[in-house]
């Protein structure tokens, strides 16, 4: 646990601001001690090394039609932690505000082949994926502003829902151990493909009220996709994110989500991070950017969990 450093306390100091200032830690490591509190386990780092390669592709869709959840913070940090521990990872980024390729450092502006022209002009997936710099193991296929119109093509298009699918089934450049799919914050024709093409569905959830809300459209649209388009897709991972154990709710919304799913949802929680957030701006996961902050910990011990556990039926 990190040492925390209290401020000094005078001894003309009233009770009152006694207690205030014994109390008074960084917010990061008090988001860090609270983790611990609910079940998350100390990372070690890089220090356990490669981690066991599943038997086949593991395709992950990573959805939320809520935004602002951490889809992106997800699906670029558990892909850059796993790409560390010996797996190669592709991150196709669905989202047409591209994210997920300004995280990973590639190049996604101007007339930069990407998604969209895979999805609607049938371009080969090889043609467009990158190995992000200085990550050996991971690589992206990016996507363009372009990608906003692809709702509306998409429609006119044979097996519209399925050409995610097709692209990714036709592709066998790389030997991959996990193909992440960030979804955008809708539930549009993009996600319909992610979810067609995905083996299993990860979904973020904010801890806090607002981020239940919808949930269960979400739920809905995953059983009907099973039933008519992709039989095999389950709920496989539910990552709760944004944990700030300062507040009661927090705790409240992750012990229901945890009542009502169970053993889906990792027992690690990503807690609220400054790093996280500044970590884009510099063309960087967490995990590169700052590995020892308690969002890079976190996020390595949830990827180390997602690499152990099985799937769930």
């Amino acid at each position: 646990m990190a040492n925390v450093t209290q401020t000094p306390l005078n001894p003309g100091d009233s009770p009152l601001v006694r207690e205030a200032l014994s109390s008074v830690v960084s917010r990061e490591t008090s988001a860090t001690q609270t983790a611990a509190q609910v079940g998350e386990t100390p990372s070690d780092g890089d220090g356990d090394g490669t981690w066991p390669r599943p038997a086949k592709t593991r395709i992950v869709a990573v959805a939320n039609q809520k935004g602002g959840v951490g889809k992106t913070t997800t699906s670029v940090n558990i892909a850059a932690a796993l790409s560390m521990h010996g797996q190669r990872v592709l991150v196709v980024d669905l989202d047409p505000q591209g994210n997920a390729s300004t995280a990973l450092a590639t190049e996604h502006r101007g007339d930069v082949p990407d998604v969209y022209q895979v999805l609607v002009d049938d371009l080969p997936m090889a043609d467009i994926v990158k190995q992000v710099p200085e990550m050996p193991n991971l690589y992206c296929a990016p996507a363009t502003i372009d990608l906003a119109g692809a709702e509306i093509e998409l429609v006119s298009l044979v097996a519209r829902e399925a050409r995610l699918r097709r692209a990714l089934a036709a592709y066998d450049g790389l030997e991959l151990d996990y193909i992440v799919i960030d979804c955008p914050p809708s539930l549009g024709l993009l996600t319909v493909n992610a979810l067609v093409a995905a083996d299993e569905v990860m979904i973020p959830i904010q801890c806090e009220y607002y981020a239940l809300e919808g949930l269960g459209q979400l739920l809905r649209n995953v059983d009907l996709i099973r039933a008519h388009l992709n039989p095999t897709l389950k709920l496989s991972t539910i990552v709760l994110t944004m944990y700030d154990g300062r507040t009661r709710l927090a705790s409240q919304v992750a012990d229901e989500v945890r009542a009502h799913f169970g053993d889906t949802v990792l027992n690690t929680v990503i807690p609220r991070s400054v790093r996280l957030s500044e970590a884009p701006s510099y063309g960087q996961s967490v995990m590169t950017y700052d590995p020892g902050s308690s969002g890079a910990m976190a996020y390595m011990d949830a990827a180390r969990e997602i690499a152990h556990r099985a799937v769930v039926a």
